[in-house]
């Protein structure tokens, strides 16, 4: 039963309408992994007498929706006015089983560039994807802008996108060398960059400067100071701490606009007990103070007469016995 249009002749072009199916509808399973497709015989007359250019490449156009896609023919024995293609193809032209498809003959310029572009990472994953594909479009004819064709491996399907083609929008990869190049998959994702943010940085900095603060002074020689002689000190060194402190306030001035006598002596025996180490010297203290503390030790300790040194007072003994 014939299904099709009438033949068109434009000068040596050859023109078509047929009702298309996939190639589950017969037994050639091999068609799906490339672009050709099985037309009936009288095409291959229409298309014998019209002396065209080989290989045969054909547009194909879907009218409702203007989708247009190129490929080659494989076979002339389908039913008349039926055409089978792969199911990949019917899925661009956006075409149901039994819907009308216009074919016509077109010339392509051979391809010197293709871009291509996988709908999923699973495709980088494969060992020699390029080997893998240069495989497969050894059963492709012809290359459109836009279209997206099925690469089978390894009982997968993998789904590639035409991104670019030059010369033009449509071209043939028969016999040609064919520049290819990738671009990222579809699902791909950059990784994401972790910025610091500008609040967190300055928050150490601020803290850091706080500790700095905190920090205690190095205070040198803090410790007890003693007589070599044993006796009491006259004077109990004041805290490095309370001394440092004392110094760094203000001196509180008298009515007379003076500082009051006693602060003088005061720093100068904090400094004493800060910065150095002194045995038995009280040059920095004042001289009343000097002639007090005796008088105080005096009267706490009452004098004790500490025997005379007397030297040779043993026994003396002859060698003789």
């Amino acid at each position: 039963m014939y299904f099709g249009g009438g033949y068109g002749y434009h000068g040596t072009s050859f023109e078509q309408t047929y009702r298309c199916y996939p190639a589950s509808f017969i037994e050639k399973p091999q068609i799906e992994s490339g672009d050709k497709i099985i037309m009936p015989p009288s095409a291959l007359d229409r298309l014998a007498s019209l002396h065209i250019d080989y290989p045969m490449l054909f547009e194909l156009r879907n009218k409702e929706t203007e989708r247009v896609s190129h490929c080659g023919v494989l076979e002339f024995i389908a039913e008349e006015g039926m055409i089978y293609m792969p199911y990949w193809m019917m899925e661009n032209l956006l075409l149901q089983e039994g819907d009308f498809v216009q074919v016509k003959n077109v010339t392509l310029p051979k391809g010197t560039y293709v871009k291509l572009q996988p709908h999923t990472k699973d495709f980088l994953d494969i060992s020699n994807p390029k080997a893998i594909l240069e495989t497969t479009l050894r059963s492709y004819s012809c290359l459109t802008t836009g279209d997206s064709i099925m690469v089978a491996y390894n009982n997968k399907k993998y789904y590639i996108d035409i991104v670019e083609t030059k010369p033009s929008n449509a071209i043939s990869i028969i016999e040609t060398d064919c520049e290819v190049d990738f671009a990222p998959p579809l699902d791909y994702k950059e990784p994401e960059r972790s910025v610091a943010p500008v609040a967190h940085s300055k928050a150490p900095a601020e803290g850091e400067e706080a500790s700095a603060d905190t920090e205690l002074k190095f205070n040198p020689f803090t410790g007890v100071g003693r007589r070599l002689d044993g006796k009491q000190l006259q004077y109990q060194p004041l805290p490095a701490s309370t001394s440092t402190s004392r110094d760094k306030q203000p001196a509180v001035a008298s009515g007379n606009g003076q500082a009051p006598a006693g602060s003088n002596s005061r720093s100068s025996a904090a400094r004493q007990a800060q910065g150095k180490l002194v045995f038995g010297s009280n040059r920095n203290t004042p001289k009343e103070k000097q002639k007090e503390v005796p008088k105080e030790t005096k009267q706490e300790e009452p004098q004790k007469e500490e025997p005379k040194f007397q030297a040779f007072t043993g026994k003396s003994y002859s060698l003789r016995g």
